[in-house]
């Protein structure tokens, strides 16, 4: 997954911030449970089915006897994400020794998830009332329509607010952080934007999630609820239709905005409307680290720089035109080029060469990704030479500040840029000094103290 910037936490992250009453009060449903091993990492599933039926605590020492020497790292990770979600609670005795046990919430609803299965709060509606359901065929092509629609719509940025496929709850989760607001201009997609548009699908999804439910906190809307039924969802069988009338308000009103990005697809019947689980809404609960649904790529790239896209989408073209230079366009392939100037773009941007190239290898046509490297060296060599050759010199507005009345004063102005953190060049012969732009009235401020 490329290494977006702004993307400092995951899905679970966003879970273990909650409150522990809210986390504990999440752990009361068997299906969150599941939802939460399912996310965790393969050592830590480990630790938690093997501490499942034990009751007391173990040593932190006893557990490190667990692992072999290399796998102390994965041991730390495992037992700092378990403490973060509150799976693990820390029990410290009389000798000050550590020990952990299992969350008890948590612990006795897994045992029971295992033992008797879960129960979704909801059952599929009888076939007599919904009549014909779309095949998941059509489902798979539906979800996939509506989440590139979304994605055009954030290129395409300044129709959005004319756009009827997105309410305005929506366009705010968007205005967040991938597309800017100035007054009375259209909005436009910000530099992170723009990286967002390189992720894959998965990560993609992940991130809207997090800042819907984000967002929802400033509407009253307690975040631990949302999350509960966003991972409810995950385990409703696709393409079984579920009444809307077993919703809450709070859930109605998340339907339709989740149906907008297709992660649901909403049926009107004679007496009920339903909604339908899409694919998307099915990969909610598994882990961000999960490459076992690898997409099948569509991108060739030549020694030369030329670029071949085996693709008939129109988002794919966009998100190409990114970095590349199109060419020309047939019904099923995409001719483009990667140029100085193509990239230079993308940089001014704030497009990253790693997540360009992260995007043609995650992307690589079958026929090249089984090649080492799916891209070929020359190119990526060159690609990182171009956005270092631009990077060489940063341009940062300055003042310099001279003729001093003494060394004290000299030597307390630079101790002041240092503190401030505007410093950006001193030199104690000819007592000058060089200061940031923002710390030029804070810096004047002090000398005029000095006198």
């Amino acid at each position: 997954m490329p290494q977006v910037k702004y993307i400092a936490r995951n899905f679970m992250d966003m879970v273990a911030a909650l409150p522990a009453v809210k986390l504990d009060r999440l752990y009361e449903s068997t299906l969150i449970c599941e939802a939460i091993l399912r996310s965790l990492p393969p050592l830590a599933k480990k630790y938690v089915i093997q501490m499942l039926f034990i009751d007391v605590p173990i040593s932190a020492l006893s557990m490190e006897e667990w692992v072999v020497p290399d796998g102390v790292s994965k041991h730390k990770v495992a037992i700092d994400r378990l403490l973060k979600l509150r799976i693990f609670l820390e029990v410290i005795n009389r000798k000050n020794e550590g020990s952990y046990k299992l969350n008890p919430t948590f612990q006795e609803n897994l045992r029971r998830y295992l033992v008797h299965g879960g129960n979704l709060p909801r059952e599929p509606m009888p076939s007599s009332i919904t009549v014909r359901l779309p095949t998941l065929e059509e489902l798979d092509a539906y979800a996939v329509e509506q989440w590139e629609c979304f994605l055009l719509q954030l290129i395409n940025s300044g129709q959005v607010e004319r756009l009827t496929g997105f309410n305005p709850s929506m366009i705010k989760v968007f205005q967040r952080g991938l597309l800017s607001a100035r007054e009375n201009e259209p909005p436009k997609l910000t530099e992170n934007g723009f990286q967002f548009l390189l992720m894959d699908t998965s990560a993609q999804l992940w991130y809207i999630i997090r800042e819907y439910i984000s967002s929802s906190e400033g509407h009253g809307v307690d975040p631990a609820e949302l999350i509960s039924f966003l991972l409810e969802l995950s385990f409703h069988a696709l393409g079984k239709a579920y009444s809307l009338n077993t919703l809450n308000d709070v859930q109605r009103s998340a339907i339709n905005d989740l149906a907008a990005l297709g992660l649901v697809k909403l049926q009107q019947g004679r007496k009920e409307n339903w909604f339908i689980p899409t694919k998307l809404v099915a990969n909610l609960s598994m882990s961000l680290s999960d490459s076992s649904s690898r997409k099948e790529g569509f991108v060739v790239v030549e020694t030369n720089f030329r670029l071949y896209a085996y693709s008939t989408s129109k988002l794919h073209s966009e998100i190409l035109r990114l970095f590349a230079r199109v060419e020309y366009q047939l019904p099923n392939l995409i001719v483009g080029a990667i140029t100085k100037e193509s990239l230079y773009n993308a940089f001014e941007n704030g497009i990253t060469g790693e997540q360009i190239i992260s995007f043609l290898q995650q992307n690589a046509h079958p026929r090249v990704a089984e090649k080492t490297p799916s891209v070929p060296e020359n190119v990526t060599d060159q690609l990182r030479l171009w956005e270092t050759d631009r990077n060489r010199v940063e341009m940062v507005p300055a003042y310099i500040y001279d003729d001093f009345p003494s060394k004290e004063v000299f030597d307390a102005a630079c101790d002041f840029g240092r503190e401030i953190g505007g410093l950006l060049w001193e030199d104690s012969k000819k007592m000058c000094v060089i200061v940031r732009g923002e710390a030029h009235q804070d810096m004047r401020d002090f000398l005029r103290r000095q006198r």
